[in-house]
């Protein structure tokens, strides 16, 4: 198997000052995220999509436009290549018939945090690094804990006290060092940066290195194929930190550059936030270039509870260029579109994913939507991940009790 990779160089998302790949990056001399940029003039005339799409049905798929440089070093469970689901029930009830979901549930650890963690990994230990930290929600600490776990690299992980449970659990058992933080995970922040300067952790929190981004990017190459390379109207993205819609919107811009979008049409991005924690939402409708930090956030979709996000630019400029929209959506609405897309289609989405939905009916309702336009949700885990926020009222039976004839379980949201 050919393995290339066409990384050329890392340039600045602000400053576009450039870097060299060869030694373990963080972010920029003026502070700002770096992006891993590729030779894609060359690219183009020696790999075609028909190539691509002979390749085994996962995320290495891509791996020319992907930094890792070896195969050898790829720390991998097979991750990608995660189906696209049709809600034609659900669509329907709610005037958009072409929606589809892009479900990540089916990844490693149930969640999209395993396409970073793969990538951020694999280039980790490509440039020899031996020691990571990074603050995490949950969702994302446990994914690099799993992988770091495969490549034999020590972790140290920092998550607020109120993360999923599930997910400090997995950290624990993939062997790395946990703690868990009164606060938010902007306090668990300021605890990795202290632990890099004094311990020698190489810092991996979000767009704190380039790679975890370059691995979320392959959402978007892999919904563009699936459609026949082809993007949908839309793309509706759950937004905490932003990565994976910053990755999109990277990936969309580079598959135009290749020539393997079949038209010139760009999909338009929405970023969708808990009314709760809603920093970009806020910023976006202002008009603002940046987000101010939220005071307080509150949500039970922990993953979008980021009070600023560190690529909040990042996220406000690929929402603009692409003509998308910001929608904050209340607990509430999560939790009915979670018991109805469960319900309707049999699909258990995390919290995020049905926020997702809501933005979905909001926009439909407000005619941002028309009910033509073909809508990809992004589901960025399973629900199983929450089940602790489903109250569950059981009725009790005993061994020689008969089955009433009403239902046995009732489940409230």
């Amino acid at each position: 198997m050919t393995w290339r990779s066409y990384l050329t160089h890392l340039e600045c998302s602000r400053c576009r000052l450039t870097h060299d790949p060869s030694a373990p990056a963080t972010v920029c001399t003026c502070g700002a995220p770096l992006l891993a940029r590729y030779d894609l003039d060359s690219l183009r005339r020696q790999v075609s999509r028909d190539d691509i799409a002979c390749r085994p049905p996962d995320l290495w798929r891509y791996r020319e436009v992907l930094p890792v440089k070896s195969a050898s070093r790829a720390v991998t469970f097979g991750e990608g290549m995660t189906p696209l689901i049709p809600l034609p029930a659900f669509g329907k009830s709610v005037g958009v018939p072409h929606l589809v979901v892009k479900d990540e549930s089916t990844l490693p650890t149930g969640t999209f945090k395993a396409r970073g963690a793969a990538m951020g990994v694999s280039r980790a230990s490509e440039l020899g690094i031996e020691r990571v930290a990074l603050a995490t929600n949950g969702n994302a600490g446990a994914a690099w804990a799993t992988y770091c776990a495969r490549a034999d690299i020590e972790t140290l992980v920092v998550m607020p006290r109120d993360a999923p449970s599930i997910t400090r659990a997995e950290c624990t058992l993939a062997g790395a060092r946990v703690y868990a933080v009164d606060g938010l995970i902007g306090d668990a922040g300021r605890l990795i940066a202290a632990a890099s300067r004094s311990d020698g952790y190489f810092d991996a929190s979000t767009l704190k290195e380039p790679y975890r981004l370059e691995g979320k990017k392959t959402i978007g190459l892999e919904i563009i194929e699936q459609l026949g390379w082809q993007a949908p109207d839309v793309i509706v993205f759950p937004t905490g930190g932003g990565v994976g819609l910053i990755a999109v919107a990277k990936a969309i811009d580079e598959m135009r550059e290749l020539g393997w979008l079949s038209a010139r049409r760009t999909p338009k991005l929405v970023a969708v936030q808990a009314a709760g924690c809603a920093p970009i939402v806020r910023a976006f409708t202002d008009g603002a270039e940046v987000s101010e930090a939220w005071p307080k956030g509150e949500t039970i979709a922990f993953g979008l509870n980021v009070a600023k996000a560190f690529g909040d630019f990042l996220v406000l400029d690929a929402i603009r260029r692409s003509g998308g929209t910001a929608v904050a959506v209340s607990d509430k609405t999560m939790l009915e579109m979670q018991r109805r897309c469960y319900t309707e289609e049999g699909l258990f989405v995390c919290p995020e994913g049905a926020a997702a939905l809501g933005a979905v009916t909001q926009l439909r309702d407000e005619a941002w939507l028309d009910e033509e336009a073909r809508v990809v949700v992004v589901n960025t885990g399973t629900g199983l991940k929450y089940a602790d926020i489903v109250s569950q009222d059981t009725e009790v039976l005993q061994p020689d009790d008969s089955i009433p004839k009403l239902p046995v379980t009732a489940v409230s949201f």
